[in-house]
Order: C-alpha cells, then sequence, then structure tokens
C-alpha cells in the first residue's frame, strides 16, 4: 500500500509541478487554485468528451441500449458509462491539484463534491434531453456546450462548498505554493 500512496504523492507532485511551471503568464489575471482548476478541469474536460464519443460511437453504436429494465438513448448511455470513470478522475484532481488546500476531511470533500456532481447530472440530463431531443442538435456539440455551463458552476461551488478553507485562513490561493 505505501507504494501505490508514494506512486500517487509522485504523480501529484509531478502534475503539480508541470501545471505551476506555466503559470506565470497568468499570474496577474488569475489566482493559481484557478489555473490549477482549469488545467485539471481541462485534462477531465477532454477525458470526459474521448469517453463520451468513444461510448456513443463505438460501444453504443448510435443506438438505444435496452437492459431489459430500463433502455437508454445513445446520447444518454455515453453519459451515464463515461460517468463513474470521470467523477473518480474529476475528484482526484479536485483534492490533490485544484484544492489542495482544503481543511476539509476526505469524506465530507466526497459527499460534497457529490452533490455537486448530482447537481451537474441534472443539468446534463435536462441539457442532453433540451438540445438533442427537443431542437435536433448534434449530440456530441450539445454535450460540448452544457460542459461549458457545468465547469463554471463546479468551479464556484466546489472552491467554495466542498474544497472550502478554513475561515480564519486568510492567505491568496496565489501564494500558495
Amino acid at each position: 500500500m505505501n507504494a501505490v500512496k508514494n506512486m500517487e504523492k509522485s504523480f501529484e507532485k509531478f502534475l503539480t509541478a508541470v501545471i505551476d511551471f506555466f503559470y506565470p503568464p497568468f499570474r496577474k489575471i488569475m489566482p493559481l487554485d484557478l489555473f490549477r482548476y482549469g488545467c485539471c478541469g481541462g485534462l477531465n474536460l477532454a477525458l470526459e468528451w474521448v469517453l463520451y464519443y468513444v461510448f456513443y460511437h463505438f460501444v453504443f453504436h448510435g443506438r438505444v441500449f435496452d437492459m431489459g429494465f430500463v433502455a437508454f438513448t445513445p446520447h444518454i448511455a455515453a453519459f451515464v458509462f463515461k460517468f463513474p470513470i470521470t467523477f473518480l478522475t474529476g475528484f482526484w484532481l479536485a483534492r490533490h491539484i485544484s484544492f489542495s488546500g482544503s481543511t476539509l476531511r476526505g469524506r465530507t470533500q466526497i459527499v460534497r463534491y457529490l452533490i455537486v456532481t448530482v447537481v451537474n447530472i441534472l443539468i446534463n440530463y435536462l441539457g442532453l434531453k433540451l438540445f438533442v431531443e427537443v431542437f435536433q442538435w448534434w449530440p456530441t456539440v450539445s454535450y460540448i456546450i452544457i460542459s461549458v455551463i457545468c465547469v463554471t458552476f463546479s468551479y464556484l461551488t466546489n472552491k467554495y462548498y466542498s474544497f472550502k478553507k478554513a475561515k480564519n485562513d486568510g492567505q491568496s490561493s496565489a501564494n500558495q505554493e
């Protein structure tokens, strides 16, 4: 178990160093945690888009997925099946890279992160239903548009709710290293 923890810590340090290397040009326009969140969110969002595309086109072949007790349209099935993967990668990135200074316990963070994620699922589901089934837009394009809306909501709620810092912590996130 220590070997896994050491690998995780090494990966965390490496990824943080890579992201922070690109931060200086942005220092005057955004705090470090926003930059880190943007980078991590961008990585996870790109993973979501790729997984969504792969599930939609290659797993479900653009057809209804019938499990016997419930049937999913292909755009909803792709969303449902990519979710567990990107939930875990998103939580790890948020906890270890974007908002690593949070004073909340891990189980509190993951429960709050799950709540924020459930709200995002509702936004995604309703948005996909509206854009794909009502407006007849392409599923992948619809999903990308909805993702932009969700990213904004997620940053604000995760920063001030899921991974908030103690009130007596007066340090600016831009000064954290």
